[in-house]
């Protein structure tokens, strides 16, 4: 069993003793904290929360649970019921709310779930905030309402038409394009609600055909539901017959997607941000952000267009708050989250496709065409185990002082950029290992960076 809580949200395992999965009493604990911590701060005169969930199997019990708590906490539940994270997060904002609770563990496997919570901007707690949920939580520093002040609970099931409607209005959005081209477009949405928005999404766009897989929303995944190369065999040879422009696959919360060619090859999760950023870029040049861990193509894709790239900490929150001090225009991470403000400030994979497909149609290119006209770069992905009584901060700064004459930044563990590569070492918060991220122009030098970098620092674990 497993909880793990963070400035984020809660996510665990469910059953098992309070305080080691996501048990109801955990989920009480901290539905209670996070209604106190919105309580005593929010400055929206709003009293509703939004609720929405994806289809995990323990998503009705949570569901119930958290619904229940708010209203004891004297707060106006309004239930959006099945639904991807970034329709919840545009929800708060359409009710004028002052937060929401989205019910998802996001890509983990099917005995997961959690809670993710939002403020009234329909964005993710800040460092302060997340950490002032868990003394809350700690402490049980919460008192809940009287009889005469409960809350009230309604349902409202039409917010993905709702946000379907809102990607469909924005001038980048080409659906006329996107009709002439009569796409034919392949989806695996993991069993979740993807399979409920995206071939209402697709359809509306205007695609020609939608071949479906695994878009039934029973919560029970066919597969591993991180979108990478080797959980998505299914898919990949469904392309490969030569049937389909392109594949569509999201998480169980829609918030990542990831790209299948025409070939059945995979596109690369890092080049969903660079691919729809592109597009974005040649209709409305501005700056844009990722986060130190994605792909150095979006800084370069980005200074194609006279703008300025600026990395951000890991985490989306992080990853905002950047692009609003910068005023990005488009921005996201390299696991496949795309965030254009235009839209809201959260990853949606619905504005991801249908930039996408505008591009495509445009280009008037095969899919596997479109990706070679972007810089090549290939990730390695790594990780230090370390014993509990190592002190990563004082071995990082070790590696630091080694490197110290390339560009170093070191604002979420310590990123190193080299003039063609760079490798990024990031310690986890939750278990004693540093995971070491490097990126080159082929495979075999970003792996070679990698274990460069991890040679040293297991000699200096020696020391």
């Amino acid at each position: 069993m497993s909880l793990i809580k963070s400035i984020s949200g809660i996510r665990g395992t469910i059953g098992g003793r309070t305080g080691e999965g996501l048990t109801p009493l955990d989920i009480v604990k901290f539905t209670s904290a996070y209604a106190t911590l919105i309580r005593r701060t929010t400055a929206v005169t709003s009293n509703k929360i939004v609720v929405g969930r994806d289809a995990r199997i323990s998503g009705p019990m949570v569901k119930n649970i958290v619904c229940g708590t708010l209203m004891g906490m004297g707060f106006d539940v309004v239930n959006i019921g099945l639904a991807s994270t970034p329709t919840t997060e545009m929800a708060v904002v359409m009710e004028g709310a002052c937060g929401g609770i989205i019910i998802t563990a996001s890509h983990n496997p099917r005995h997961w779930n959690a809670l993710k919570l939002l403020n009234h901007l329909g964005e993710f707690l800040n460092k302060d905030e997340g950490n002032e949920v868990l003394r809350i939580a700690d402490s049980e520093d919460f008192e809940y309402a009287p009889v005469e002040a409960l809350g009230s609970y309604t349902e409202n099931d039409n917010y993905n038409q709702r946000h379907i409607d809102q990607v469909l209005a924005l001038p980048l959005v080409d659906v006329e394009a996107i009709r002439k081209a009569r796409f034919k477009v392949a989806i695996d949405c993991v069993n979740s609600v993807g399979g409920i928005i995206l071939p209402q999404l697709l359809q509306q766009l205007g695609v020609e055909k939608v071949e479906k897989l695994y878009c039934e929303p029973t919560g029970d995944f066919q597969h591993n539901p991180e979108p990478l190369e080797k959980n998505l065999g299914d898919i990949m040879r469904l392309m490969s017959r030569g049937e389909y422009d392109v594949a569509f696959v999201v998480d169980p919360d829609v918030d990542r997607l990831a790209f299948i060619c025409e070939n059945g090859s995979m596109y690369g999760e890092e080049y969903t941000l660079v691919t729809v950023a592109d597009y974005v870029l040649r209709h409305t040049p501005g700056n844009t952000v990722s986060n130190l861990s994605s792909t150095r193509a979006l800084r370069d894709v980005t200074r194609r267009y006279g703008g300025q790239y600026n990395a951000a900490a890991v985490g989306e929150v992080n990853v905002v708050t950047k692009m609003k001090e910068t005023h990005a225009v488009i921005g996201g991470e390299g696991n496949g989250g795309v965030i254009y403000p235009a839209l809201h400030s959260g990853r949606d994979a619905l504005v991801g496709i249908a930039l996408f497909l505008s591009h495509l149609a445009h280009e008037q290119k095969t899919v596997t065409q479109l990706r070679a006209t972007y810089p090549t770069y290939f990730i390695a992905k790594n990780r230090i185990d370390l014993t509990p009584e190592t002190d990563v901060d004082a071995i990082l700064e070790q590696v630091k002082e080694r490197y110290h004459n390339e560009e170093i930044n070191d604002i979420d563990g310590m990123k190193i950029d080299f003039p063609d590569k760079w490798v990024h070492l990031r310690k986890s918060n939750t278990e004693p290992i540093i995971r070491v991220y490097s990126e080159a122009s082929t495979m075999e030098a970003a792996e070679r960076l990698g274990q460069d970098i991890m040679d040293i620092v297991y000699s200096l674990t020696k020391q």
